[in-house]
C-alpha cells in the first residue's frame, strides 16, 4: 500500500521537483518505507509515490515507474492480487517484456502497454488507486478500484491539475486554496461523513469508483468515463440469476476461497482481523484452510463487558487453531485516540467506530504489515438490520392510516428520548435480551417522520440520517445530495444496493483506510472482489436474506468451518458509549469546543439550535450523543484546519456541486 501525488501544470510555473518532495512527504505514512519522484519540467508533470513494501520488496518495486518503451509513467496505490495470471495472459499474446521482478505495478506497465487503460484495468482484480502520464498523448489518467477502496483527490489548479491520496497532499499543492464547501457540510451533518460524491473542500473532488478521469493541460475541464462499476458487477451477477441450485453455494465458497488465495500473496507478515462475527470468521477460516502454518488474527476488547467482542473472537480462534492476539484496551485508551483523529481523517468523520478502528490497526501493525477484514460482507450479502426488516417494516407501516401513525410518532417522539438513556429501564431491557445497542435509538429517529414514510427511499433516508432535524442546526438549511439506483433494482436488495454505493465507499472504506494507513497497515477486504460481487448479485434474495435473518449463504459457508453455536449473536459492533462520555470524561473538551463562536459561525450552524442539544443532553431530557459527536467532528475539524480555509461566498464553476 502507498501514498501518490502529483501535479500538472504549465512548464513556466514552479520549479515542480522541490514542491512534489513537499508534496509527498505529507502521505508519509501511508509508505514509510521509501520514496520516489519522477518530473519532467518541460512538460509540466511531477508525480510523487511514498512507498508500503509488500511484494517485490527492492529496487525493482520502486515508484514512479516508466514503462520498457518510455510512453507510460506510473505512480500506483494498492494491489492487483491476479497480476501474475495478467502475465500469463500477456505471454498467452506474445507479450514478453523481459520482467524486471514480480511486482504488479510492472504487470500493469505491460498491460497498458498491450491493451490500453480501460481493458486493462477491466481485467485486473484489485484495489487501487493510480495516475498513469501518457508522455506521447500528455494525458494524465486518474483511476480508482471499482468499490472505490483507495481514495483518490484531484483539484482544479487556477494553472492547472493536481492529485492526491489525501487532502493532506492537496493542502500544501501550490496554488491550492481550501474553501469550504457548504453543500458538503450539509451532507456530514446529514450522514456523519461527507459522501464520496463531494468533498469537504470547494474544487476539489474523488475520483469515482470504477472510472478514469483524464486531464490534460489543453483542456480546462476533466473527462471521466467508466471501466467497470458497481452496478455493472450487479448487472452482470443478475443476469445470470440462479433459482438457488445447491451447487450456488459451492461456486461461491470456490470464488471466494480464490479471491483470499490471492489476497494472502505477500512477502511480509500477515495475518487477518476477527471479531468473531460471521464475515471476519469465514474469510479467518479460508485463510487457515489455505494456510500451513496458524494464521495471525487480531481482535480487539474492552474491560466493559458489555462492550467486550473479545471472548467470541477468542472462542472462533480456538476452533481454527490460529495464532489469536487480543487487545483488551481501557477506556482510557480509547479516549486517548480522540485528539488524534482530525490527523487521521482530514475530512470531518462521525463514525465513532473509527476510534477502536484506529487502536486495532495500531496494535495489528506491531505485528504484521498487512491484514484482511470482512470488510463489504453486510453490503453485498444483506447483513444490516434495514435490509432484514426494512421492507416488512414498510408494507406494515402503510397499512396504518397516515393520522394515526403521526399520533404514535409523536408520542414516541415526547416520551422515547428520556426511555432510551443509557441508564433507563428499556437500555436495561436491551442489554438483558442481547438486543443491538441502537434498537432503540432507530425507533426514535425514525418516529417523527412515521406519517411520511411511505416508499422505500423515504425509510432508507431516515434509517441512514445520522443527525435529526440536521437542517434546524444549518442557517441556510440545505438538502443533502442523494443517489439514483437501477429502477429493477427493488426492496431488500435496494437497499444493499445503495449502501454499497453510498455508505461503503463514504463511510466503511474511509473509516478502515485512514486508521489503517495511519498506522502504515495495509488492509485488504477480499467481499469487495469484483468477481465475489458478481457471484453474490448472482444468487436469489432468499439466499441472503430469509427467516428473519440476513447473509444466509455466509452463515452456510461457515457452518462448514465453524459450529453454528459460536457465532450465532445480536451483531453489536464497535461500540462507544458516546452518551456517557460526554456528560463525563468529554463533557470538558466538548464545552470548550462548543463554546468557540468563530467555529460555529464557520460552520454555518445556530448557535441556539447547537447549545439545545447541548443542554438537554446534560439535563437528561434527551440522548443527542450521536448528533453532539457530528457536530464536535465537524468543529474540532474546522479548528484544526482554521488557519488554512481561505474565507469566501459558496461559488463553483468547475463542479456541479463542491
Amino acid at each position: 500500500m502507498c501514498g501518490i501525488c502529483g501535479f500538472l501544470r504549465p512548464a513556466e510555473g514552479i520549479e515542480l521537483d522541490g514542491a512534489i518532495r513537499k508534496v509527498t512527504n505529507t502521505l508519509r505514512h501511508r509508505g514509510p518505507d521509501d520514496q520516489g519522484i519522477w518530473v519532467d519540467q518541460d512538460a509540466g508533470i511531477a508525480l510523487g509515490h511514498r512507498r508500503l513494501s509488500i511484494t517485490e520488496l527492492g529496487p525493482e518495486g520502486a515508484q514512479p515507474m516508466t514503462s520498457p518503451c518510455g510512453r507510460f509513467v506510473i505512480a500506483f496505490n494498492g494491489e492487483i492480487y491476479n497480476h501474475l495470471a495478467l502475465r500469463d495472459d500477456l505471454s498467452v499474446e506474445g507479450v514478453a517484456p523481459g520482467w524486471r521482478g514480480t511486482s504488479d505495478t510492472e504487470t500493469l506497465l505491460a498491460a497498458l502497454v498491450c491493451w490500453g487503460i480501460r481493458e486493462t484495468l477491466c481485467r485486473a482484480h484489485g484495489m487501487f488507486a493510480l495516475a498513469v502520464w501518457d508522455r506521447q498523448a500528455k494525458k494524465l489518467h486518474l483511476a480508482r478500484d471499482r468499490m472505490g477502496e483507495k481514495p483518490l483527490y484531484l483539484t482544479r489548479l487556477s494553472d492547472g491539475w493536481a492529485f492526491g491520496s489525501e487532502l493532506k497532499a492537496l493542502l500544501v499543492a501550490p496554488g491550492f486554496e481550501a474553501k469550504l464547501c457548504r453543500d458538503a457540510v450539509t451532507s456530514y451533518l446529514a450522514y456523519g461523513y461527507v459522501p464520496d460524491t463531494q468533498c469537504i473542500f470547494q474544487n476539489v473532488k474523488k475520483i469515482s469508483p470504477g472510472h478514469v478521469t483524464t486531464v490534460s493541460l489543453v483542456d480546462a475541464f476533466d473527462t471521466t468515463h467508466p471501466f467497470q462499476t458497481f452496478t455493472d458487477l450487479v448487472d452482470k451477477g443478475l443476469a445470470t440469476r440462479s433459482t438457488g441450485n445447491p451447487d450456488e453455494l459451492d461456486h461461491l465458497e470456490s470464488t471466494l476461497g480464490q479471491v483470499v488465495e490471492e489476497q494472502m500473496l505477500s512477502d511480509v507478515p500477515l495475518g487477518c482481523f476477527l471479531s468473531g462475527g460471521v464475515d471476519s470468521s469465514l474469510i479467518a477460516a479460508l485463510m487457515q484452510s489455505r494456510s500451513t502454518q496458524p494464521v495471525r488474527t487480531f481482535a480487539i476488547g474492552f474491560s466493559e463487558e458489555r462492550f467486550n467482542e473479545a471472548p467470541h473472537a477468542a472462542a472462533v480462534a480456538r476452533h481454527l487453531g490460529t495464532e489469536h492476539t487480543e487487545f483488551i484496551l481501557s477506556e482510557q485508551d480509547a479516549l486517548g485516540v480522540i485528539t488524534d483523529l482530525q490527523d487521521i481523517y482530514d475530512e470531518p468523520f462521525a463514525d465513532s467506530s473509527q476510534i477502536p478502528t484506529v487502536l486495532l490497526c495500531r496494535e495489528a501493525r506491531k505485528a504484521v504489515t498487512v491484514a484482511l477484514t470482512g470488510d463489504g460482507g453486510d453490503e453485498v450479502f444483506g447483513g444490516y438490520n434495514r435490509h432484514i426488516i426494512g421492507p416488512k417494516f414498510l408494507s406494515k407501516v402503510k397499512r396504518v392510516p397516515v393520522g394515526l401513525r403521526r399520533s404514535v410518532g409523536q408520542i414516541i417522539t415526547t416520551c422515547g428520548s428520556s426511555f432510551i438513556l443509557e441508564d433507563g429501564w428499556l437500555r436495561r431491557i436491551t442489554a438483558r435480551m442481547r438486543l443491538p445497542l441502537t434498537a432503540f435509538d432507530k425507533a426514535a429517529q425514525l418516529a417523527p417522520y412515521l406519517g411520511e414514510i411511505d416508499n422505500l427511499q423515504e425509510l432508507y433516508k431516515h434509517l441512514t440520517r445520522n443527525t435529526r432535524n440536521f437542517t434546524d442546526l444549518l442557517i441556510d438549511g440545505n438538502v443533502p445530495i442523494s443517489l439514483d439506483l437501477p429502477v429493477s433494482i427493488q426492496g431488500a436488495e435496494w437497499m444493499m444496493a445503495m449502501d454499497s454505493m453510498t455508505y461503503l465507499p463514504g463511510d466503511i472504506l474511509v473509516k478502515v483506510d485512514r486508521a489503517a494507513m495511519a498506522a502504515s497497515l495495509e488492509t485488504r477486504a477480499p467481499f469487495l472482489d469484483s468477481r465475489v460481487i458478481s457471484a453474490a448479485w448472482g444468487l436469489p434474495l432468499q439466499m441472503k436474506i430469509s427467516g428473519g435473518k440476513g447473509k444466509q449463504v455466509l452463515r452456510s459457508l461457515l457452518d462448514r468451518h465453524v459450529p453454528r453455536d459460536l457465532i450465532e449473536r445480536p451483531k453489536q459492533g464497535f461500540a462507544i458509549p458516546l452518551d456517557r462520555w460526554l456528560r463525563g470524561e468529554l463533557r470538558v473538551w466538548a464545552e470548550a469546543i462548543l463554546s468557540d463562536d468563530e467555529l460555529i459561525d464557520l460552520a454555518g450552524l445556530k448557535r441556539s439550535a447547537v447549545s439545545k442539544l447541548w443542554m438537554d443532553h446534560q439535563a437528561r431530557w434527551a440522548n443527542n450523543g450521536t448528533e453532539l459527536w457530528t457536530i464536535l467532528m465537524l468543529l474540532d475539524w474546522l479548528l484544526h484546519y482554521r488557519h488554512k480555509l481561505i474565507k469566501s461566498a459558496p461559488s463553483n464553476t468547475w463542479l456541479a456541486e463542491c
